[in-house]
């Protein structure tokens, strides 16, 4: 297989697997969660607490939820284009990581109640220091935007090659 295939393989792999694990994970929530109610996971460092969020991640923004509903989709098609053009693996998984959680969150805002695109985004971890509660998809983004800070700061050209 060439190199080439097996990076665009990664990122629909890997944004594949992103968007199921958050979308199963918010699934157990709603099942096994009581609305508002905080269950200790790991001590007090991590606690699961069911919300419904109508702004954007970690409860950041308004609730202008259709706008962010058309962000999630303008976000997922360009990286439907973009993903596949990635010259290394690691941007690969990057853009993977960005893509699915752009997805697991913009499927809740596009399918899930009250209504067709205004959907809430299902939240359930929650940390100490009054941090927002946020859920997987959130996680996954953080950790893929932050990767792709990380490797432009270190002379990355975005998508892979170094800068000159």
């Amino acid at each position: 297989m060439s190199a080439v295939k097996t990076r665009r393989n990664l990122f629909f792999v890997t944004a594949f697997f992103v968007i199921l694990i958050d979308q199963i994970t918010k699934e157990m929530a709603i099942f096994f969660l009581s609305l508002g109610t905080s269950v200790p996971f790991i001590g007090e460092i991590i606690r699961f607490r069911l919300v419904y969020n109508d702004s954007a991640a970690f409860s950041l923004s308004f609730g202008a939820t259709w706008i962010l509903s058309i962000i999630s989709i303008v976000a997922v098609l360009g990286l439907l284009w973009y993903g596949p053009k990635v010259k290394t693996t690691l941007w690969a998984l990057i853009a993977g990581f960005v893509m699915g959680g752009a997805a697991g969150n913009g499927i809740d805002r596009v399918l899930r109640e009250p209504q067709l695109f205004s959907g809430h985004v299902v939240d359930f971890i929650q940390v100490p220091f009054n941090f927002p509660i946020f859920n997987l998809a959130d996680s996954f983004l953080v950790i893929g935007v932050a990767l792709m800070i990380y490797r432009t700061l270190r002379g990355d050209q975005i998508g892979g090659g170094v800068g000159k």
